[in-house]
């Protein structure tokens, strides 16, 4: 397996190949068509509820480009933290090899932000807030760039499952194909970096930490992990569609054998490599 500071090195290169501008990227249309989607039916939230099987087709795709607007917001507010995250990473660890393409791991996280936050203020009128409180707490030695990296990967992997399935799907308008699309490439680099650092790191430190502390931390992972789950099912996002009962629809969808099934598929592959490298004990309720 290639270790983290090799894996670096080779990013850096494809990172400067594969750079682009996001002010050119993309032709923005005037206006977005209402007969197209703008997320596939099947990964909208409510699909496979009541207040879904309520929705006519115009009904549907109207929710559609909230969610997908929803979606990017998501993405947008986790990668805020991360930029920040990862300036404090840039020098802590004295490797120039890594150093070097957290600079460019942090100009495409800028030039995403940019981006979602273009697509969301043009067609959905706004970038939906995202509430989090974030408690202080203590680490154990390592443990703080473990949860960090975890968090990175958490909204990468889970963004990036969506982008897959999106950048290719002729249903949806091709602004949000292409937006998907070039999200996608750069996160496929990032996600190859994150893990393979963060192997490393709970290699390093969690075999020297206070008995409590690997399953202290297997609880806010699990707890992370469905917290992040529960911000897609937004009642702003419902209301915003004309949805009667926002709040009722999403208890419905979070309750739902069909959204609950989504919501294992699409986190299968991160939940394995947990238990692989052993940051998780056993599967997470979802």
């Amino acid at each position: 397996m290639e270790a983290a500071t090799e894996l670096a090195g080779r990013l850096s290169t494809a990172s400067v190949k594969k750079a682009w501008d996001v002010y050119s990227a993309f032709a923005w249309p005037e206006a977005l068509d209402p007969s197209r989607w703008c997320m596939p039916p099947e990964l909208i939230s409510l699909h496979g509820t009541s207040a879904w099987e309520a929705l006519d087709e115009p009904g549907r795709h109207d929710l559609s480009l909230f969610e997908v607007a929803n979606f990017f917001s998501l993405t947008l507010h986790g990668e805020r933290p991360l930029v920040q995250g990862l300036c404090n990473q840039m020098y802590s660890r004295q490797n120039p090899a890594i150093t070097e393409y957290i600079h460019h791991f942090l100009g495409e996280e800028n030039r995403h932000m940019v981006m979602f936050a273009m697509f969301c203020n043009r067609y959905a009128g706004k970038v939906y807030p995202m509430k989090k409180l974030v408690l202080p707490r203590k680490y154990a030695k390592g443990e703080e760039d473990v949860v960090f990296f975890i968090k990175v990967l958490i909204i990468e992997e889970l963004g990036d499952y969506y982008n897959v399935a999106m950048g290719h799907d002729e249903r949806l308008e091709p602004i949000v194909q292409d937006v998907n699309k070039f999200h996608h490439r750069d996160e496929a680099r990032h996600i190859v970096f994150g893990r393979q650092l963060l192997r490393e790191l709970f290699a390093e430190y969690a075999p020297k930490w206070p008995e409590d502390t690997l399953p202290g931390l297997r609880r806010w992972l699990s707890d992370y992990l469905r917290s992040s789950w529960n911000d897609f099912y937004n009642p702003a996002v419902y209301r915003d569609a004309g949805i009667p009962d926002p709040y009722e629809a999403r208890k419905e969808a979070l309750e739902a054998e069909p959204c609950r099934r989504h919501r294992e598929r699409v986190s299968a592959k991160l939940v394995d490599y947990f238990l692989e490298t052993g940051i998780l004990g056993e599967v997470p309720s979802l």
